[in-house]
């Protein structure tokens, strides 16, 4: 009897997550650590878990996910990603549901680089006609 293991990547800004989703109780571990001990922010947390409180999942998998690059923010936006794209593996009756809530695009915003001889992105120097 083998266990199914889905594995996903999910991706927002700099960040990018790898989870492994398999049938479980519904524990959530990051980088080795509890879920509620890494993300700290309630907002946060919430926003990660909605893929798995709007499809009634939450206590059905069990994830490891790893997290890289970017910061909090942007993590908890690749996890939602990563964890939606594995529930769309694991189900595939879940897609329409995944879709019409928007869990399944890639929030492709990055940082837009800093020109040369500007200040930032888009700011400019002061011009001086004279």
């Amino acid at each position: 009897m083998a266990v199914e293991v889905t594995i996903a990547t999910g991706r927002r800004k700099t960040s990018v997550a790898s989870i492994r989703l398999h049938p479980g109780t519904g524990t959530l571990l990051v980088n080795g650590r509890a879920f509620n001990d890494y993300f700290n922010s309630e907002s946060i947390r919430n926003y990660v878990m909605q893929p798995l409180k709007t499809t009634n999942t939450a206590s059905r998998f069990d994830i490891k996910a790893k997290l890289s690059g970017g910061g909090v923010v942007g993590q908890g936006g690749a996890l939602r990603h990563a964890i939606s794209r594995a529930l769309l593996k694991a189900d595939a009756s879940l897609k329409e549901v995944l879709k019409n809530s928007g869990f399944l695009t890639r929030d492709s915003r990055i940082k837009e680089r800093n020109k040369p001889g500007q200040p930032g992105a888009r700011k400019r120097f002061q011009f001086s006609k004279r």
